[in-house]
């Protein structure tokens, strides 16, 4: 009876491994047809607690921080399936603008996706300079979208790229006083950034599927990551060594928190 019961158990494990599998194997053998959509969130936090405006928040260096305005590009989405293979969303539609005071633009959908098991994802922070160098008349509407909300420098000086604002307070900076850090072009630098995540379970687009990958952006990296950046040294960060510094905080920003099947 022993000997039954292990047995049965060993099939149906056999079975779940099996079907896990196919699931993996479908790319592969091109049993997966059609097109999807695919949602990507942006979960905008500071440290471990969810991002509100005008509320403190400390950073490693005793500097606390409020922040008032949270806005980023997003642009050239890759997307790789588990055999390797890559569906880049085509420019025309690869550019966004995340802002944390308009919901509805913390989720974006990307339409007419291949069919696929998707383990990984790329994106960048920006805009790219080929796409700037095609000019103005090059950008299409997205140049519109970014003048109204206010990610242009100007023309000539390009697109501002992240851009966080709000006040902050030291133990030598005593009332709430103004910062803004702003990436983007500077000089011969010009600070795009480029971020890939491998996501914890595979994203299932089908044609009856539409996964959703929820990403977690801890924007405390961009003053507070690897690079510890004093605003009492400098409120307004925009170009110089420190902005180089920024920059590189930008990978360690996002983390995929989960996927969506359903």
């Amino acid at each position: 009876m022993k000997f039954q019961f292990k047995t049965i158990i060993a099939a149906l494990a056999i079975t779940f491994a099996c079907a896990s599998c196919s699931n993996d194997d479908d790319d592969a053998t091109n049993t997966i047809t059609g097109e999807g959509s695919l949602k990507l969130e942006f979960d905008n936090v500071y440290h471990d607690a969810d991002l509100a405006f005008n509320t403190p928040y400390l950073n490693s260096n005793g500097e606390t921080v409020k922040i008032s305005k949270a806005k980023y590009i997003v642009s050239n989405i890759v997307l790789t399936k588990t055999d390797g293979s890559t569906y880049t969303v085509p420019k025309s539609q690869s550019y966004f603008i995340i802002d944390e005071s308009t919901a509805a633009s913390t989720l974006l959908t990307l339409p007419n996706i291949p069919a696929g098991n998707y383990t990984k994802i790329s994106f960048g922070i920006g805009v790219d300079q080929e796409q700037f160098n095609l000019g103005a008349t090059g950008q299409g509407d997205f140049l519109a979208q970014a003048q109204e909300a206010g990610m242009m420098w100007s023309w000539s000086a390009g697109y501002k790229f992240v851009a966080l604002e709000g006040t902050f307070t030291s133990a030598t900076v005593t009332t709430d006083t103004t910062f803004m850090l702003h990436t983007g072009q500077t000089g011969t630098d010009y600070n795009y950034k480029e971020v890939t995540l491998n996501l914890p379970e595979s994203a299932l687009v089908r044609t009856t599927i539409t996964p959703q990958i929820h990403m977690m952006v801890d924007l405390s990296q961009l003053p507070d990551g690897i690079n510890k950046i004093n605003f009492a040294e400098g409120a307004m960060v925009m170009g110089g060594g420190k902005l180089a510094l920024v920059t590189a905080n930008i990978a360690d920003m996002f983390e995929v928190h989960h996927v969506h099947n359903d």
